[in-house]
This record gives structure tokens, sequence and C-alpha cells, in this order.
């Protein structure tokens, strides 16, 4: 049975980021940027760029994993397509083990086009396929062990949750979780039996609105409501301007350090799983969210969900540069 340090389990796509200036932006107060990005119908649109690269939140953070020298593996669940081939050799090419990646016969692997303003605002438009039915099979049956699950976005896949869970509390693994949207929409009710085994919950601002049915603005109260959970760590991202991180007794901040966004995909994926490496190293949860945002603000400046995520560990100086703030 082969042991990893960590396995990471959710979507493993094909990324296609467009490029274009000509993307019109509007302000929209209910938009997670503020903005929406307007396509007028009929029209021809110029593109800038056009780049091509494997994203997913299971990929994206195993590879910040990887790099950081932990013996990694990756669930997730791809088609019999080329796209799922480059899934495959991407992982490889990052020594990330792939014995835990199921193939579909008959579903696509998953697929996203990212629309990229001048801005680095970003739309995006995905077709799950093969990922929206991950299996969780090697966890289910033994074949792969782990102290630690790094679970992302599993579509509400609730048969696949009960699984991953399951195999955790009966091999006492710890569970850091960034669920996705159709998990959140089932609410704190319906989710309590898995909140209560995560180690690290990981969300951005209103993703922890949704759950707590709360406004976006009620930051305080979605603290309150979630603190009692016990977690080791409750991580809040807030976009471009940092991130809240409660270990149960103080409440930090960390404001997003300055830097030019040419791609936000990816940002979350990578704060999360830095933080989470650092607490599994025992460093302080000040250092944890300081390699966290420099996780993360190499990924905004870089094109692609994984071109700049860190390929060591950061220097007592480059970790100086982050901030923290107890609130």
């Amino acid at each position: 049975m082969p042991t990893f340090n960590i396995i990471t389990v959710g979507a493993a796509t094909q990324d296609v980021f467009v490029k274009s200036k000509k993307f019109e932006e509007m302000r929209d107060p209910h938009a997670p940027d503020g903005l929406d990005a307007c396509v007028p119908l009929g029209s021809k649109i110029d593109v800038d760029d056009l780049i091509f690269s494997t994203g997913g939140g299971a990929t994206n953070s195993a590879v910040t994993f990887a790099r950081l020298g932990f013996k990694t593996a990756c669930i997730s669940r791809i088609g019999q397509d080329p796209v799922g081939e480059m899934v495959l050799s991407e992982l490889k090419k990052e020594k990330i083990a792939t014995v835990g990646i199921e193939q579909d016969g008959k579903l696509k692997t998953g697929y996203s086009i990212i629309f990229l303003s001048g801005s680095g605002h970003r739309a995006i438009l995905t077709h799950r396929g093969a990922a929206a039915e991950i299996k969780a099979s090697a966890l289910a049956n033994g074949t792969i062990n782990t102290p630690w699950i790094y679970l992302t976005s599993l579509n509400g896949n609730l048969s696949s949750l009960k699984t991953i869970f399951s195999s955790a509390k009966r091999k006492r693994t710890s569970v850091a979780w960034n669920p996705g949207h159709r998990e959140l929409e089932l609410g704190i009710k319906k989710l309590r039996p898995w909140l209560e085994h995560t180690s690290i919950l990981i969300l951005n601002r209103e993703e922890a609105a949704l759950l707590t049915e709360q406004s976006p603005r009620h930051l305080e109260s979605i603290f309150k409501i979630l603190q009692p959970f016990l977690f080791d760590a409750l991580v809040i991202t807030d976009g471009q301007r940092g991130a809240y991180v409660s270990n149960g007794k103080n409440i930090l901040f960390a404001p997003a350090l300055k830097a030019k966004r040419i791609n936000t995909t990816g940002a979350g994926d990578a704060f999360g799983s830095a933080f989470t490496a650092a607490l599994i190293k025992e460093r302080s949860i000040e250092d944890a969210v300081k390699i966290a945002m420099l996780n993360a603000t190499g990924v905004i400046t870089h094109m692609g969900a994984k071109a700049g995520i860190l390929k060591k560990w950061p220097t007592r100086n480059e970790l100086n540069k982050v901030k923290i703030k107890k609130l």
C-alpha cells in the first residue's frame, strides 16, 4: 500500500486562458470581484493571447505540495482523451503520483475557458466533465494511504464526500477542506458531520457568506458561526484585499501584497495548499499565512494556475514582506 504525505482530491481540467483588452468591464456590486465582463453577441473580438495549461483544484494544490517536498498523490477523474493525457503528463512531470486518477470511458476530461480582461479580472466557463463523477475508490478500498487529505470541490457529489470522510475517520486522517459552491449550497446543517471532522477549512469571503447564510459584509458574524467547529485553522481569503485566518483564539489579517495582477485563477488553491503545507510542517500560523500569501501572489503574477507556484520554501527575508495584523 503506497503511503503519501498528502493526497489531493478534486477536479482536473484543461484551462484555456483567453486574454483580451476588448472585454468590457461594468461595475456590479453583486459580482464576486465587483465587475462584470461584457461581450456583445454577434461581434468578433480580438484576442491578445491564448494560453493552454492544466488546472482544477486537485492538480493545482498537488503542485504546491510536491514542489515543497511532500510525497504527493492526486485523486481525480479524467476522460480517455488527449486532454486527460495532458493532465497525466503534467502530474508526472511534477512528480505527483497518479495511482488515484480514475479514467472514464464515457465522459470527457473537465475543461475551462477563462476570459481575462486587461485588469487581470476573470470569468470562467467550466465543463466539469468526468471530474463531477469522482469515486475516490483508491481511498475507499485502501489502495493508497496518507495522514492528510486536501479536499477541493466535488461539484456536490455527496457519495464521494461520504467515501472520503468515512475513510478519513476510519484511518484517523486529517482533512483540509476547500469546498466548492455546490457543497456550500447544502448549508451547515447538512455539512455538519463533515465540518466536524475538518482540521483546516478554507473559503473565500463569498463562500463563507453562502455557507453561513450571512452577508459578505458581516465577517464578524461569519467567524462567530464557524469558530465553534474547533478547526485547527479557519481561512477566509478576501481577494485583492488579503486574507483572514483564525486558530480559535486569534484572528489574523494579512493584506495582499502589491503586485501586478495578470491572472487570479488558482490563487485560492495556491493560498490554501501552501497554508496547509506550512501547518503540516509545524510552522507557526503567522508563517503559514505569509507562505500562503507569497504562493498566491506568485500565481496571480503569472499566466496559468501553476506557473507561479513556489518552487521552494520562502526565506525569512521573503516572509518579512508579508505583514500580519492581529484583529
